[in-house]
């Protein structure tokens, strides 16, 4: 029986991207296919949860939205669960770093690549583009709009965790979207009101 290595379900607003202040509940899978310097997320598992006993536990809220995230969900996320939520009245939402394929039945999907190298990606669709910007070549990105098409492009100043390299990287974002308008600056709101 396939269990679901889970870190944390919780209740919050989405603090970042397109659904900024919407109420979501969060279901967090552990473990990732990456290591990103920059990762603020403890993603180490908490608990196994079957697939009724997963789906039940979110069945608990009244939140529509459910946000798949972690670590990197498309490790485990897979259609029954996808099915299985749809089932009961929710609205699947996922965020991926995109270098793992996902069920296409996911109503929207979040890409926050962490390569620039577009052969990486084996992801079928992208919603949203969240770039978290570390000064990097935006151009880099080009190919990954060019083949997805997404709805929404998202720059977000990393946080480094130094508040004066954060402001300057908040600085060059602004600057980069004001030069760039198909872009939004998009900052880790949930962080800026003290939420989980």
């Amino acid at each position: 029986m396939k269990m679901y290595h889970i870190c944390e379900i919780f209740e919050s607003l989405q603090g970042e991207g397109l659904h900024t202040g919407m109420a979501a509940l969060f279901v967090r899978f552990s473990g990732c296919n990456l290591r990103c310097s920059f990762c603020d997320t403890d993603f180490f598992e908490r608990e196994s949860l079957t697939l009724d006993a997963l789906v039940a536990r979110v069945a608990e809220s009244k939140v529509k939205s459910v946000i798949l995230t972690g670590g990197e969900p498309a490790m485990q996320v897979d259609a029954a669960l996808v099915e299985a939520l749809h089932g009961i009245g929710k609205t699947v939402h996922v965020e991926t770093n995109g270098t793992l394929p996902l069920p296409e039945t996911i109503d929207w999907v979040t890409c926050s690549p962490k390569t620039t190298d577009i052969s990486r990606l084996k992801i079928a669709r992208v919603d949203e583009l969240k770039v978290v910007y570390e000064a990097q070549d935006m151009t880099a990105y080009d190919a990954m709009i060019a083949r997805f098409r997404p709805q929404s492009l998202r720059l977000q100043p990393c946080d480094t965790g130094n508040r004066d390299k954060n402001a300057l990287l908040t600085r060059e974002a602004v600057e980069y979207v004001l030069n760039h308008p198909e872009w939004r600056l998009s900052l880790q709101t949930h962080k800026l009101i003290n939420i989980q």
